[in-house]
């Protein structure tokens, strides 16, 4: 077994997964709301070799749940989530959450996001407020009152920090464990006027994605001068002249 074959194919996996992510964090770099992609990676001892190689695993994704810029509006319809919280949207397959707070109300009083998906209430309801109204007014604890009448909540919710994120379009998350309504404002809450920004580090992503690139290239190098080196030594020990 050529150990050093493998053990270079195995980094150039985990490499090219890793370029992936890179990529479509630079892609993103400018959309509001947007958590950046990272791999976690780990090393493998071989069972079968004679002695113990090490091998890079594939990598494992996750999303940094990281804060992104603030950066202020002025839109009344424009909203930022101070601390770890999510608002929740509504896909029509069931609730998915995000830290894009640009919202609009539909001809029917409706509260959505500029993609059109309806935001929800602590409870996962609709908001309704009134189309023809002035702009709504939206406390810290995300109360909304609207001409002076209490018209509802935005919900804000926790996420498990032990819970999987799956990334719905570009700036949501589907948790696999049901985030819990926030409660207590003194940690989390909303500002209005306010919408924050990708968490991605453009100049750190792109200092990465060139690291990786020339890492990649070495282990191509090293996969090439191995096999030149089982060919000759094919060669040299198949002559028995």
């Amino acid at each position: 077994m050529q150990s050093p074959i493998y053990v270079a194919l195995s980094g150039q996996i985990a490499l090219e997964r890793r370029m992936e992510t890179l990529a479509r964090n630079v892609a993103n770099m400018s959309t509001v709301g947007y958590r950046a992609d990272e791999v976690k990676f780990e090393t493998v001892l071989s069972a079968t070799a004679r002695e113990q190689v090490a091998f890079a695993t594939a990598g494992e994704n996750y999303i940094s749940r990281q804060a992104g810029g603030v950066t202020r509006t002025g839109n009344p319809l424009d909203f930022a989530v101070n601390g770890d919280a999510f608002f929740a949207i509504d896909t029509g397959n069931g609730p998915a959450f995000t830290r894009d707070g640009r919202m609009q109300i539909d001809e029917f009083g409706e509260l959505r996001t500029l993609n059109g998906y309806p935001v929800l209430d602590a409870g996962l309801a609709p908001i309704q407020l009134d189309a023809g109204g002035d702009p709504p007014v939206v406390s810290r604890d995300g109360m909304i009152t609207q001409d002076g009448v209490q018209m509802g909540a935005l919900g804000l919710f926790a996420i498990d920090q032990d819970a999987r994120l799956a990334r719905f379009e570009n700036s949501a998350v589907i948790p696999d464990i049901a985030p819990e309504a926030v409660l207590d404002f003194v940690d989390n809450g909303v500002a209005q006027g306010y919408t924050e920004g990708s968490n991605v580090n453009p100049m750190l992503e792109l200092t990465w994605l060139i690291s990786v690139t020339r890492s990649f290239e070495s282990a191509s190098t090293a996969v090439e001068q191995s096999d030149r080196t089982l060919q000759e030594a094919i060669r040299t020990l198949g002559d028995t002249r």
